[in-house]
């Protein structure tokens, strides 16, 4: 049933620049993962402002927004994250020339929240006939480790009755239609350490844990899926003259795979127990997992999955380009329900504080939008 027209397709131009000043004020608020109060807050009152009368905070930080009656079946899921990859806490640097706004985080993910923001507000004014009740979540805690906490708290209160979830993130052309997994550890190394000179033989922790990253460097990877490996921070020492006592490094792998991602765990495990005999203490701490596909009816993933497409084509003209990926879809697709991802705004830099978006491609975007929530199956 599709009930995009072009009275939808008016109201949403007509609140173009709306939806780009609702992104300056989202971007002048910021919103780590894990420490989202301030825009969640921002994000019901909005909402309330514009007519919500049901609107919450649940204990996750995610802010939820029922539209339609509960009762005429199985939930579509709308989401967007509020958080940022950055872990400022004092409002970040923003500036606009030649219709680009330059912001940290202004693409990933707040344009899309202004974005999800605008269609509720839609429902909320027009109330489209839909025929499946629409949950608005604006999540929390997407982001490194995070570790989809808000994604996973909506989809174990609603996912046993949800018919599908997408999640507005990224960039327009880009979609995820697949979870990569992942598991993400803390690895810390303690030796005797001591006087650089006075105590020179004692073991040092900064030198067993490059050792171990040099092994690690050295897995194998599974070629039955695309498998991959990453330190991405190491840290320890304590001056130029002091022997490391202590070291640390964050190290996570990935795949599409369940079984490639028990064969890293396996490696992972082996270089562990072979680092144990060179130091005093040897501790690893799982921060974060990300799960893969679960057991998913196909047949209406596929049906979701070209319903978005042609939704794209038809706004844009062009082809979307799918890859699997790690979102807040991950949750829902390890449950077994359809779930797609995909942007609704053009920009760069996603992830460094150069990242910017185009203001005019949120028109573009907001159509998208509104064409993936007013058609269903």
């Amino acid at each position: 049933m599709k009930l995009y027209t072009e009275q939808a397709a008016q109201w949403l131009r007509a609140h173009e620049e709306e939806t780009k000043d609702l992104l300056r004020q989202l971007c002048r608020i910021p919103a780590p993962s894990h420490k989202e109060e301030k825009r969640a807050a921002f994000c019901r009152d909005w909402l309330k402002k514009n007519g919500a009368k049901t609107v919450w905070i649940d204990e996750a930080l995610n802010v939820v927004c029922p539209y339609g009656d509960s009762e005429q079946g199985p939930w579509r899921i709308f989401m967007a994250h509020t958080d940022t990859v950055f872990p400022d806490t004092d409002p970040m640097p923003m500036r606009e020339e030649n219709g680009i706004l330059y912001a940290p985080g202004s693409g990933d993910d707040t344009a899309n929240v202004a974005v999800l923001l605008m269609l509720a507000k839609y429902c909320l004014e027009e109330k489209p006939a839909l025929s499946a009740p629409i949950l608005f979540v604006c999540n929390s805690c997407e982001e490194g480790l995070g570790n989809l906490k808000g994604s996973r708290a909506i989809c174990k209160a609603y996912g046993h009755e949800t018919k599908e979830m997408v999640s507005l993130d990224g960039t327009l052309g880009w979609a995820v239609n697949h979870a990569v997994g992942s598991r993400r550890y803390r690895v810390q190394v303690q030796t005797e350490g001591g006087h650089s000179f006075g105590s020179f033989g004692n073991r040092n922790a900064i030198q067993v844990l490059s050792q171990m990253i040099v092994n690690l460097y050295q897995m194998k990877v599974p070629d039955k899926a695309k498998t991959t490996y990453n330190v991405g921070t190491i840290q320890g020492g304590t001056s130029v003259n002091t022997i490391a006592q202590e070291a640390a490094m964050l190290f996570e792998y990935r795949s599409e795979d369940r079984e490639c991602l028990d064969v890293m765990e396996q490696q992972f495990r082996t270089i562990v127990e072979e680092t144990r005999p060179l130091c005093q203490s040897l501790s690893v701490e799982l921060l974060g997992e990300r799960p893969c596909d679960g057991d998913v009816d196909w047949k209406k993933h596929a049906e979701l999955e070209q319903r978005c497409r042609q939704a794209y084509k038809a706004v844009t003209g062009q082809e979307l380009t799918l890859s699997p990926g790690s979102t807040d879809c991950n949750t829902f697709l390890n449950a077994g329900v359809p779930c797609f991802c995909t942007g609704c705004v053009s920009g760069e830099g996603a992830h460094t504080r150069e990242e910017w978006v185009e203001l005019d491609s949120l028109g573009t975007g907001l159509q998208l939008g509104a064409r993936l929530l007013l058609t269903e199956d």
